[in-house]
């Protein structure tokens, strides 16, 4: 039986995923956190954490652990993490760019006996198919003769400090059955909640994409609903709630649909679906729909202000909220930008404001300015887009203050009481 006794780890990417992964781990084990960017790294040595996933005392506590831009400091570990974003691109096909690299790097220190585990969320079959060969290729060894692979899904909720990493149970894989006691033993030692053993890095990979999958259809359903209820003129909470009386009843909200996961996820799985002659219907047309629901938003709001007699060519609009979801500065595949970019379609001149985003990645990722503070009285429309804390304490009159006395205000979050707004999902 292989010991973890000895283990040496790398965390390769150290983002939202593999940040608390790379401190809780640097509680037990001599680890390397790795990154390819150099201000990353030199915001972490400081003790700072933009993510806000980690905090300085948290950072502090994590003794074993250093952080590195240089690959020759991998050299000396004996397992290594990956656990680097995987984004689709413009066609809604897996970018494995960021997989590849970390896949070189790793295969470039590579040693007899190391472990591979994977974080980074794929299809079914991608680190044996796509992986695997990479390594292979970078190190001269053969896998599961030299070295071995694990996959263990990421399942970090960005913001969420009730369940943080060691409080979500873990799925855990090896490629042989002595790696993959060998994967669930370490995880163990920094999972409070338990861990899963899967039979193969197949069924793990599976599991992770179908966790989000499953999300992702279900608030597509409640999209369609909020769409149906308001051709009949019901309020789409009011029918939420009354169904939700029933103890089965699964209660999502409308919405708009991105993140890091479950806007981007399905398409891991419809790819490789396609891929083996299979077109999964139900799947891509939630997509299709949760995807539509930034120019539905636009388009009500819209609507809305011509029904004021307010001309949308030049009208101002102010959008509260520009990252993925509330209380948490990640902006990675915010579906608010599409409404931002709808709305300037129509001749509107859009004002941003966000207390979590950063300025400098707003602009690098979407072309939006951000303001400091929106001006009062002079908006004609006001789209309430995430439930920042900060929103939700400024209240009805705090947020109508920055409109005119004509002012449209559409509510995506429910942030304020349905006779406060003129629109919501």
């Amino acid at each position: 039986m292989r010991s973890v006794k000895d283990t040496r780890i790398g965390v390769i990417g150290l983002g939202y995923v593999g940040l608390p992964l790379a401190v809780e781990f640097g509680k037990h084990y001599p680890t390397v956190g790795f990154d390819i960017k150099k201000n990353r790294i030199a915001e972490l040595e400081s003790g700072t954490d933009s993510t806000l996933e980690t905090t300085s005392e948290e950072l502090r506590a994590a003794k074993l652990l250093e952080f590195s831009t240089d690959r020759k400091a991998l050299a000396r570990c004996n397992t290594f993490i990956v656990t680097v974003p995987t984004p689709v691109g413009k066609n809604n096909r897996p970018v494995l760019t960021p997989l590849k690299g970390a896949s070189e790097t790793v295969g470039s220190v590579l040693k007899k006996d190391d472990v591979v585990v994977y974080e980074s969320t794929v299809y079914p079959g991608c680190t044996e198919e796509y992986c695997v060969p990479i390594l292979e290729q970078q190190s001269g060894l053969k896998f599961n003769k030299d070295f071995f692979a694990g996959y263990s899904p990421e399942r970090i909720n960005p913001g969420d400090k009730q369940h943080r990493l060691p409080s979500i149970k873990k799925v855990t894989s090896g490629s042989t059955p002595e790696i993959a006691d060998y994967v669930d033993e370490l995880y163990r030692t920094i999972i409070t909640a338990g861990t899963h053993k899967a039979s193969s890095l197949k069924v793990a990979e599976a599991a992770k994409v179908i966790e989000n999958t499953q999300r992702d259809i279900n608030i597509a359903l409640i999209n369609e609903l909020s769409m149906i209820f308001l051709k009949l003129g019901i309020d789409t909470e009011e029918v939420l709630k009354a169904a939700g009386t029933k103890w089965n009843f699964l209660n999502f909200r409308p919405g708009l649909v991105g993140g890091h996961c479950i806007g981007v996820d399905p398409y891991y799985l419809t790819h490789k679906a396609e891929e083996v002659g299979y077109r999964p219907e139900i799947i891509l047309a939630g997509r299709r729909l949760n995807d539509s629901m930034a120019e539905h938003v636009a388009m009500r709001v819209v609507k809305l202000m011509i029904r004021r007699n307010i001309q949308p060519s030049g009208a101002r609009v102010l959008v509260l909220g520009l990252t993925f979801k509330e209380n948490c500065p990640d902006v990675r595949n915010t579906k608010v930008a599409d409404v931002v970019r709808e709305l300037k379609s129509f001749g509107c001149k859009v004002d941003v404001h966000d207390p979590w985003a950063s300025s400098e990645e707003a602009e690098h990722e979407y072309g939006i300015s951000l303001i400091e503070k929106p001006k009062t009285g002079v908006y004609d429309a006001i789209v309430v887009a995430v439930a920042h804390k900060e929103y939700v304490e400024l209240g009805v009159s705090g947020i109508r203050s920055f409109g005119s006395p004509n002012t449209v205000i559409f509510d995506i979050k429910h942030v304020l009481p349905k006779e406060a707004s003129d629109g919501r999902l």
